[in-house]
């Protein structure tokens, strides 16, 4: 037994620094941000309900996560297909669908409505999608009025999608950087402690909540840190254009180069 620093600690460190800028440049959206979209979404149309189904790519199900509306709450928690009905059909090809009579159409699931205690007369259901792929798919069903949905609803849908997609992305860049802490540190662990008691797993994964919990909570520390400062300022840039961005990309590489050359000077 050594008393020597964990040489995995620095990499612990590098990564838990990538997490803490991923959150301030992306905030994590949890629930709640979803459900506000479904709730403005059916606010805007006048719509019955609304809901948001996510897939789940271990059971290759989509599973409704939030609903608003009078009608709306039925939906939470079920799971179907994800070729199955109309929010399957959707997540399967990419492509929104507008209904004007769902009864009518061979795609609409009956039985998985009836469930849920509200059939629609009418619907629309875009895909949350982007360049990574599908998360899941948005519905609004029967706009109130005489009037029934028409393309323009569509592109009003697919923008309400379009924001939730980017609240879900930005939601699982903790969680997978959280896992990937947890895999280096596991692997590092079974490299360094082979011989190891098995029955030592449960105390292992408390180790390493411990050690991870440790090493992000000392990112608080460095609060006045002027990268963070600069992390803000390029969070406020979402609202530039395209020229403007390549303009400060093209400044930040020629600042890293000089860092860089910096460093190497220090070292010599």
């Amino acid at each position: 037994m050594t008393d020597e620093p964990n040489p995995l600690i620095p990499t612990l460190h590098a990564v838990a620094l990538r997490v803490e800028a991923a959150r301030r440049l992306a905030p994590p959206a949890g629930t709640a941000v979803l459900r506000s979209i479904v709730d403005a979404t059916a606010a805007l149309f006048g719509a019955e309900a609304a809901s948001l189904a996510l897939h789940d790519p271990a059971t290759d199900r989509l599973v409704f996560a939030v609903a608003a509306g009078e009608h709306g709450q039925g939906v939470v928690g079920l799971a179907i297909g994800s070729s199955q009905g109309v929010a399957g059909y959707v997540f399967s090809t990419g492509q929104p669908l507008a209904l004007s009579d769902v009864a009518s159409d061979a795609r609409f699931g009956r039985d998985t409505a009836e469930r849920t205690g509200y059939v629609p007369r009418s619907l629309i259901a875009v895909p949350l999608l982007d360049d990574e792929g599908i998360l899941g798919v948005l519905e609004v069903l029967d706009k109130r009025g005489d009037g029934g949905f028409d393309l323009r609803d569509v592109e009003l849908a697919t923008v309400f999608a379009r924001q939730a997609t980017v609240a879900i992305r930005s939601s699982r860049i903790e969680r997978d950087t959280a896992s990937l802490l947890r895999a280096v540190l596991v692997a590092a662990d079974e490299a360094t402690a082979s011989g190891s008691d098995a029955g030592a797993d449960g105390g292992a994964s408390d180790a390493l909540d411990a050690i991870i919990g440790a090493e992000i909570r000392t990112l608080d520390a460095d609060g006045d840190d002027p990268l963070w400062a600069l992390a803000d300022q390029i969070a406020l840039l979402r609202a530039a254009d395209p020229g403007q961005l390549e303009l400060v990309r093209d400044l930040l590489a020629v600042l890293v180069r000089r860092a860089d050359r910096g460093r190497s000077a220090r070292t010599r």
